[in-house]
């Protein structure tokens, strides 16, 4: 029997999520400030409603994905967001890419409410949510996290619960710094095979054979040769999560070198215009473009 969800956050990835969440039988109630997102959720079976409290009014698990943190904060401890429902018992998880200070935060402002929260960030592209391929990495109370997990747990091809709360957000940030410098370190490998006239073929059947080979490689490789920069992860979200993970390391008493030096880059490709473009466009940093 499906659970009763609320999903605030119906974007390129809550969009497809909540279309999951349909297919595997449960009631998803949804919102957001996009009146055609809220069309597509009716088309997909779901429930649109007016705010994040009429979606916890009705749901007894309620999931955010925003990018900003004002925005998962007006929408769950606001005057219209999800504690505003006084739904007690209510279980709030939380997929966003946000700092584990910030998220462990919100999770008190919310326990002092009733409702519990679990940081629970995904790992993944919007084609690896349609093959369900995520990986969620999950902090909070353990007994919460069991409640949950029979919901995520199709979704994705592995979940881990990390611990107390906030953890599940260290270790997103802590994935994120190795796949947002990949991305520049794969570009620089590329170009230069490129640069030196090997045929795009070649580099990636090299690579595919050698100690490169792996997810990375597949999902950005191909387009970063063709200079695909549609949209699935885009240049600002590399630069706002990087920057928490630079944040959080001198918190923690060291500096990410390597990571330091990926940002720049991002943000000259943010300063040139490209935040909402795909972030393999730092190429074109790479080849002068970025003014």
């Amino acid at each position: 029997m499906g659970e009763r969800l609320g999903f605030i956050g119906l974007g390129k990835m809550g969009t497809p999520l909540t279309r999951n969440l349909l297919k595997d039988g449960h009631e998803v109630s949804g919102y957001d400030i996009d009146p055609a997102r809220m069309r597509q959720l009716a088309e997909a079976g779901g429930a649109p409603c007016p705010s994040a409290r009429e979606v916890a009014g009705r749901s007894d698990i309620t999931f955010t994905m925003l990018l900003k943190p004002e925005h998962i904060e007006e929408n769950t401890i606001g005057p219209s967001g999800v504690a505003a429902a006084g739904r007690k018992g209510l279980i709030h998880v939380e997929m966003s890419t946000m700092h584990p200070t910030w998220s462990k935060g919100l999770a008190g402002k919310l326990a002092g409410r009733g409702i519990e929260m679990l940081d629970a960030p995904v790992s993944g592209s919007v084609d690896q949510v349609h093959l369900r391929t995520l990986a969620f990495m999950v902090g909070g109370r353990r007994e919460a996290f069991e409640r949950v997990r029979p919901v995520i747990e199709p979704l994705a091809r592995k979940t881990v619960y990390t611990g107390a709360s906030g953890t599940g957000a260290t270790m997103k940030l802590a994935t994120n710094l190795f796949v947002n410098a990949g991305v520049a370190l794969l570009s620089e490998s590329l170009l230069l095979a490129q640069r030196s006239g090997v045929p795009d073929g070649i580099i990636m059947e090299v690579l595919r054979g050698g100690t490169v080979g792996g997810n990375l490689l597949e999902l950005a490789g191909p387009r970063i040769l063709r200079r695909d920069f549609a949209p699935q992860g885009a240049v600002e979200i590399f630069v706002k999560d990087m920057g928490m993970a630079i944040e959080l390391a001198r918190e923690r008493g060291f500096e990410l070198t390597v990571v330091k030096a990926a940002s720049e880059l991002f943000l000259k490709a943010e300063a040139a215009g490209w935040s909402k473009d795909d972030a393999i466009r730092v190429i074109e940093v790479y080849e002068g473009k970025a003014g």
